[in-house]
Formats: structure tokens, C-alpha cells, sequence
């Protein structure tokens, strides 16, 4: 790796995390395609890596004994290219493929979710992508963590709910299930896809009173699956029952 790459030095580099359920990687055609347009939007070029061959180089990634095991599963796809700012220098693999695979981290119950003081900008060209300048995120959760809970709503610079930190978030209300749209500043989750296609959902674009109001609040993502959160800013959850809670294969 040029340590003068856009990757290093900037984070220029789009990645995903797929849910392994019996050794076969979940969703794997969402993931894909949301990989190849984040890279398209960032101007990373793909052409020399193949669905066919990062596939290929996930499924031998995964230990043979794990296969049968719950996991999750990272594909990180980061551009190699010097940048001018620092060197003109040429180099002969301008695109890197990566892999990264773990047990699922098991869920801490209660589940508590508060509000993060830090806000997404909604109007950022790198807005609802997972690249590899995660930091944002990840500062975001070690925040709330530090208060005691265990995720936290992001609002935009409009006050409107995003997302958690590191996952996306619907709510049931009056029997009716909710979720912010893409335009909040939200990320493309493949779950959110995934649950809006098999479930009712309406997206609105609404300030966190709506989730003060809700009945039940759900996060979703790949390594967490579906969570129904216990409390939400102090305040006891049930969703006991709700259909949500089993739309993903175990």
C-alpha cells in the first residue's frame, strides 16, 4: 500500500457489512450493488475486481469449522491512488479488495437508545454512504456508549430523525410503521431495504417528538439484524409480537 494513497490519507474507500447465516452471505445482491454505486459516486474505479471474484474471495475468507456459525462479514473496496497533493507517483494496483469476518456481536439487553448531540449533514456529497471516513460514526456511538446506552438518533441539520449511529431506525405508531427517508441524510442500509419490501413502512421526514410518541422503535442492520429497543430516552419500549422482530432468517 503507497502511504500517499487517497485511502490512507483520506479515506477514499466504500465498504459493507453482510450478515452470514449458514455459510451463505445474506442479501449478498443489495450489498453488491451498493458497493459499485458508492465506489461510482466516489470515483473509484472497479472494473479489474468481478462480483464473481469478491464473491469467490468472501466465501474463502470464511473458515471452513464457522460456516454454520451467525457472522458478519466486511468488504472493503479502497482506492490505492497517490494523491497529488503528496505524489505523482504511478502505482500498479490502483484499487484494493479486502475482507474481514467475525462472530456476530450478541446484542446487551437492556437495549437503551438516547439522542446524539452530533448531527448528520445532510447536504454532504458522501451522505447516506458507508465509506471508509467512519470516523463521524464511530465517535457518534463512543459517545453514547459513554452515557450508558447503547445506540443513539442522529438528527440532520434540520432537525429531523436520521438514523442511529451506526444503523437505521423505524417506529411503530397507531399500528403503523415508520422510517425517515433517504433525503434525511440516512445511510442506504440493505436491512432498511430489505424490511421496506417485505413490510408496510411509510417514510416521513419528522422531528424526534415522533419517536417520544412511539409505541415500539426497531434499529436494523447487518450485524445487529432487527433490535427492538427497551427505552428510549429514559422511557420503557414493548414490541412484543410485531412482525419486524422475525423478518430476518436466523
Amino acid at each position: 500500500m503507497s502511504y500517499s494513497s487517497l485511502a490512507h490519507l483520506y479515506g477514499c474507500g466504500v465498504f459493507t457489512t453482510i450478515r452470514i447465516i449458514g455459510g451463505e452471505q445474506w442479501l449478498w445482491e443489495k450489498h453488491w450493488r451498493r458497493l459499485q454505486d458508492s465506489a461510482a459516486k466516489l470515483g473509484i474505479d472497479t472494473a479489474a475486481h468481478s462480483e464473481y471474484m469478491v464473491r469467490r474471495g468472501l466465501d474463502e475468507s470464511i473458515p471452513d469449522l464457522d460456516r454454520l456459525k451467525a457472522q458478519k462479514a466486511r468488504i472493503t473496496i479502497s482506492d490505492e491512488r497517490s494523491s497529488w497533493l503528496w505524489s505523482d507517483a504511478q502505482v500498479p494496483v490502483p484499487t484494493n479488495v479486502s475482507f474481514l469476518v467475525s462472530p456476530l456481536n450478541t446484542v446487551q439487553r437492556p437495549f437503551r437508545l438516547g439522542v446524539s448531540p452530533h448531527s448528520i449533514n445532510s447536504t454532504s456529497p458522501i451522505a447516506g454512504m458507508k465509506t471508509c471516513n467512519y470516523l463521524e460514526q464511530i465517535m457518534a456511538l463512543d459517545e453514547a456508549k459513554a452515557r450508558g446506552v447503547s445506540e443513539a438518533i442522529r438528527l440532520n441539520e434540520r432537525g429531523r430523525i436520521t438514523s442511529a449511529c451506526t444503523a437505521n431506525v423505524f417506529w411503530l405508531k397507531h399500528d403503523r410503521l415508520y422510517t425517515p427517508p433517504l433525503l434525511t441524510g440516512c445511510l442506504t442500509g440493505t436491512t432498511r431495504e430489505f424490511v421496506m419490501e417485505n413490510l408496510d413502512v411509510e417514510e416521513v421526514a419528522v422531528g424526534i417528538e415522533e419517536l417520544q410518541n412511539a409505541r415500539a422503535i426497531f434499529l436494523t442492520s447487518a450485524g445487529l439484524g432487527v433490535v427492538a429497543v427497551d427505552e428510549f430516552d429514559g422511557r420503557p419500549l414493548s414490541a412484543s409480537g410485531y412482525p419486524i422482530l422475525d423478518i430476518i432468517p436466523k
